[in-house]
């Protein structure tokens, strides 16, 4: 059984050429994003083989992506999406299109072969923003459809799943950690080497952070997929100077956890300023004049530290702040034309949710 799920029974399948029946009426699921603090990048494979010791820290926030299943009235297979307006069409899983829009969702909805139904789908993230929207909404259709089609994953068997069908829709390697905040909630350290990938919590009052943080969407969205892999093709054929620099945001992931676990705020914010400087050296365009603007804006209101989510070239900037500045900073964002969103910590995780007939 998923951590944080409620699962009702009662739902039968049998299998076989794609035909079953379900007594479930419909499957609700949602899942947090998330804000990477630091060593973000090293969680692509085989990156982290190269740097013992490398390790992830994020948060997960209350912007959650969130996926319906119903049966269709017609038969036919639908793919919703309510942000971008979008739907793919199909009388059946097998003719729906892995190359267009909705992609994600039609490999998705093709791995569980499911017919007869609507998969609507929502997200509270800005598009492009780089806090892993695609990433929590792949796990909450997995795992609706997996309670659908009455399929009972593992943790890691659904972390596998939705990482290799990611990678399957971009055509490139995905990272590791961004499913796990999706998956299980909370502030965690995500620990990448030759064993495999290991989450684990980080103990600390999550409103000591939340009381600390602001997030902002610059208004570009970007694309993780191609820097990503420009940086991930540059290591792997020996480009020295880019490994010595992973190594420093790997002591910098380090010192990140070590300061969340043990509260020290000013050696946090040390910390991120170090990872923002190191990332900007990762490859051209990771900053932006919006991204930048937005520093200068929110360092003056009395920011102590930020950097871009994700692998940068737009979309969302964290910033850090005393708590009696938090305010501040928004209003200053506002004033210079970002998005304040809502960074509140979720500790939920995957919620799934199912009615029966």
């Amino acid at each position: 059984m998923l951590p944080n799920t409620q699962v009702l029974p009662g739902a039968t399948t049998r299998r076989g050429y794609g035909q079953y029946y379900n007594a479930l009426v419909q499957v609700h699921s949602s899942a947090p994003t998330r804000i990477d603090l630091a060593g973000g990048t090293l969680d692509i494979w085989p990156l982290y083989l190269f740097h013992h010791g490398a390790q992830t820290v994020n948060v997960a926030i209350r912007l959650r992506a969130a996926c319906t299943v119903t049966a269709s009235d017609d038969g036919r297979v639908k793919l919703e999406s309510e942000d971008t307006q979008r739907t793919l069409t199909a009388a059946t899983w097998r003719e729906l299109d892995t190359a267009g829009d909705n992609r994600l969702l039609a490999y998705i909805a093709r791995f569980f072969e499911v017919e007869g139904v609507t998969i609507r789908t929502r997200a509270a993230s800005p598009m492009g923003a780089g806090i892993a929207g695609s990433s929590a909404l792949n796990i909450a259709v997995c795992a609706a459809l997996a309670r659908w089609r009455d399929i009972d994953y593992s943790s890691d068997e659904l972390l596998t799943l939705a990482m290799n069908l990611e990678a399957q829709t971009l055509g490139i390697p995905t990272g590791a950690q961004d499913y796990r905040p999706a998956l299980y909630g909370g502030i965690s350290a995500v620990e990448l080497g030759a064993t495999g990938v290991t989450r684990v919590a980080l103990e600390l009052d999550p409103l000591e952070l939340e009381r600390r943080l602001v997030l902002a969407y610059s208004g570009d969205s970007r694309s993780s997929g191609i820097n990503n892999w420009e940086i991930t093709r540059r290591h792997i054929e020996g480009d020295a100077a880019l490994a010595a620099r992973f190594d420093r945001i790997r002591d910098i992931a380090a010192a990140t956890r070590d300061a969340l676990t043990n509260r020290n705020w000013a050696e946090l914010a040390r910390q991120v300023t170090l990872e923002w400087r190191e990332r900007q050296e990762l490859a051209p365009g990771v900053t932006t004049p919006a991204i930048e603007r937005l520093m200068a804006q929110a360092e003056a209101a009395g920011a102590l530290a930020g950097k871009v989510c994700g692998a940068g070239g737009g979309g969302c900037v964290f910033f850090l702040t005393e708590p009696d500045r938090q305010a501040a900073v928004c209003r200053a964002l506002l004033e210079a034309g970002a998005r304040v969103l809502d960074c509140r910590i979720d500790t939920d995780g995957l919620q799934v949710d199912a009615r029966e007939e």
